[in-house]
């Protein structure tokens, strides 16, 4: 097993980011959090791959939660800074240029649990848990789980979830909204990589607007939702990518796609 913390593995048009802590269940701490930024930064500029999946080494977790050995020894500014560096990774991870999904393959809890919720969407395998269970050690989430749980199944259920610590199946994930699909751990990439593959045939421009518009639009007034989705709408019909699209439907062929 290499070295490296996060693994980036291409095979354009996806890249598969595993985060590579398995004796550790795939804990994020601070070293962790820097790779995986570096990594993110990498492919963002990556005109090659369309899909990013992220996962975690091993069988036995997607990632565990937080390092609490390192997180016992900080200080009230360091757990500050330890929460808004993980805050800001998170929200690299959503505003990607690409789409993430997450491939939840085992335990994803505290942190797990927050970096699957950053991502666009999840698939989980069979095995998988979720849970917040930061308030059993006297914290609570701080890589803003408190903010996207409630916006994605609603404040009763978040509550109950945050405030409780307990541990849910990948189903119970399933059916409160967290996760979009649950298969076998032996066909989880499999069917992770399909959905992906689907995805990265569309128009790379669309695809990132798009996203854009869902997570910006969310958060605001929908009469103002419309009209940036217009203005965007506007801004797609002058890219190469809607003149080939539309063309090669007309001429009953498969597009070819380059994001301009």
């Amino acid at each position: 097993m290499s070295d490296e913390l996060v693994l980036l593995e291409k095979t354009p048009p996806l890249a598969v980011i595993t985060i590579n802590r398995p004796k550790a269940l795939n804990a994020l701490n601070s070293s962790v959090l820097s790779q995986l930024e570096q990594t993110l930064d990498q492919i963002n500029e990556d005109e090659e791959v369309r899909v990013v999946i992220i996962t975690g080494a091993g069988e036995k977790a997607f990632v565990a939660g937080a390092d609490i050995a390192e997180m016992s020894k900080m200080s009230p500014l360091e757990g500050t800074n330890f929460s808004r560096y993980g805050q800001l990774v998170f929200k690299k991870i959503q505003e990607l240029k690409k789409p993430v999904i997450a491939a939840v393959n085992g335990y994803a809890l505290g942190g797990g649990s927050e970096l699957a919720l950053s991502c666009d969407f999840a698939y989980a395998s069979e095995n998988a848990k979720f849970g917040l269970p930061e308030v059993t050690l006297g914290i609570f989430p701080g890589f803003g789980g408190t903010q996207r749980l409630p916006r994605l199944i609603g404040k009763g259920r978040a509550k109950e979830l945050i405030l409780t610590g307990k541990m849910i199946s990948a189903q119970e994930a399933y059916e409160m909204g967290i996760v979009n699909k649950v298969v076998p751990l032996d066909k989880l990439m499999e069917a992770v990589k399909e959905v992906a593959m689907q995805i990265a045939k569309n128009g790379p421009i669309a695809l990132a607007v798009a996203k854009d518009l869902v997570d910006v639009g969310y958060d605001i007034p929908l009469d103002d939702g419309c009209i940036l989705e217009s203005r965007s709408f506007g801004m797609c019909c002058s890219t190469e990518d809607k003149k080939e699209g539309m063309q090669a439907f007309l001429e009953k062929r498969k597009p070819v796609f380059t994001g301009r």
